[in-house]
């Protein structure tokens, strides 16, 4: 699968690496050079230093052949922005979209994409935590 990522921050970097070891091919996107630097030791698939929000970046980076685009820059709305010119400019099968504030994921989700936010996930993880250390003390 071909994947793009754009925001080469933990969770980009991270993502890449995992994808490339398990043999995806990977191009990673980011405004910032220096952001590449966060990519695992033999991470072998592309950099690419350029704007997810802008069409010929993107064509650059190879996105009209690709399977999958993941947006998971700091900013909700780059990542909202990228995430729709993938699935509606280009079509791309799989489109995930990161989204800090649970309230914007919940609209970019009625809006048709696949969003996934990381605040109510780490309030789903340590509200389960709590809740089983609770119910086991009984």
């Amino acid at each position: 699968m071909k994947v793009i990522i754009m925001g080469c921050g933990r969770v980009g970097a991270r993502i890449a690496g995992m994808l490339d070891e398990a043999g995806h091919t990977v191009v990673v996107m980011d405004t910032n050079q220096g952001a590449f630097r966060r990519l695992p030791p033999g991470y072998g698939g592309e950099r690419y230093v350029g704007n997810g929000m802008d069409g010929p970046a993107l064509e650059r980076a190879g996105i009209v052949d690709a399977d999958a685009f993941v947006a998971v820059t700091q900013g909700d709305n780059r990542n909202y922005f990228a995430s729709q010119m993938a699935r509606e400019v280009y079509r791309i099968p799989r489109v995930l979209c990161r989204s800090y504030d649970p309230i914007r994921g919940e609209l970019f989700a009625e809006l048709g994409l696949e969003t996934f936010s990381p605040t109510t996930i780490g309030a789903n993880i340590v509200m389960d935590w709590l809740l089983d250390s609770e119910q086991a003390g009984r």
